[in-house]
């Protein structure tokens, strides 16, 4: 009988010894036991989005490095006038086609204007014309695409009906006749703006199929059901969703823009003096290569480097905006 009442005050002390820790404190209750898991829940943090999209971008040495060079070319378009003491439409008659130097850094064209003035210049309305089409072809394309897409019946056909038909435009030559009856220096402004007009189509085309696979999601659903305005949804609910897409694309599009405007520049059909552009000094070089090749060599740089950085970034955006890429992380 003693032994058994020593076991049974054995068996009591060994459950009172686990429910105590080895310091010998008092038995921790429910609520502390769950209080101390919220407590080690709350040093999980989750990453945001745009956090994750940004420390994707910045695991790709070679976006970064695009990223780099697109910033300096762009603060050497706005601030790189200030180291020259020649302006792009101020030349030098005492040196005509002459060589880099230590008076002109890139030399001079056949007509005395200084290379560096004007590749500053140049690469200057070349960025401009790009940006400001690009973006405005995103709009106009986003808006139309995903309006085609989201309502149905006639609209829709009446819609891809109109789209086909612009395709079918020529563009090239249209844009030509707008800028050629440009005057007073606003040749640029024209230029971006038929790039604009006719750029659309397309893309607009693109996004309207991507649309197609949202606009029966039961989001778009319960807001037509709860009597939201389309223009609402199209722009708070359609558009959002084809965020990626669209960053993606208008990167890209400053270069299909200045790629363009190079093109008419290049066949005179773009900028006209005494304004420039990358364009207008490839068309200037092109006819004096075997003299003065430095009037063609150096724009051509600028032109190759800007683009291929801006290839750079979009293929690091790709990249960071996929959700199969390869750099880990999981977007909240």
């Amino acid at each position: 009988m003693m032994n058994d009442n020593e076991n049974m005050v054995s068996d009591a002390v060994a459950q009172d010894m686990e429910l105590t820790d080895p310091q010998g404190s008092e038995p921790q209750s429910a609520d502390a036991k769950n209080a101390q898991e919220a407590s080690s829940n709350d040093d999980f943090h989750r990453t945001g989005r745009m956090q994750l999209y940004v420390r994707r971008f910045m695991r790709r040495p070679s976006a970064v490095v695009g990223l780099v060079v697109l910033i300096l070319l762009i603060l050497l378009a706005i601030f790189g006038s200030k180291f020259s003491q020649w302006s792009y439409d101020e030349p030098d008659f005492a040196a005509l086609a002459s060589p880099p130097s230590a008076q002109h850094w890139l030399g001079t064209t056949v007509g005395g204007s200084d290379m560096y003035a004007m590749i500053i210049r140049g690469l200057g309305r070349s960025l401009t014309i790009g940006i400001f089409s690009s973006f405005g072809t995103t709009i106009i394309a986003a808006l139309v695409g995903t309006a085609v897409a989201f309502f149905e019946g006639w609209f829709e056909k009446v819609g891809m009906w109109l789209l086909d038909m612009l395709l079918v435009v020529p563009s090239f030559l249209l844009i030509a006749l707008i800028v050629g009856m440009a005057a007073g220096g606003s040749d640029w402004l024209w230029l971006a703006i038929g790039l604009t007009a006719f750029g659309w189509v397309g893309y607009a085309r693109t996004l309207r199929t991507l649309t197609l696979s949202l606009r029966d999601r039961e989001y778009i659903r319960a807001a037509k059901f709860m009597g939201v305005p389309s223009f609402t949804i199209i722009v708070r609910h359609l558009v959002p969703n084809l965020g990626s897409v669209l960053v993606i694309n208008t990167v890209l599009g400053v270069i299909g823009a200045v790629n363009s405007e190079t093109s008419l520049s290049f066949l005179g059909l773009g900028i006209k003096a005494p304004d420039t552009s990358l364009g207008t000094l490839l068309n200037a070089g092109q006819s004096v290569v075997q003299t003065s090749p430095w009037v063609l060599v150096f724009p051509s740089v600028v032109l190759i480097v800007l683009t291929f950085s801006v290839q750079l970034i979009g293929d690091g955006l790709r990249d960071a905006i996929d959700p199969y890429s390869r750099s880990g992380g999981k977007a909240e």
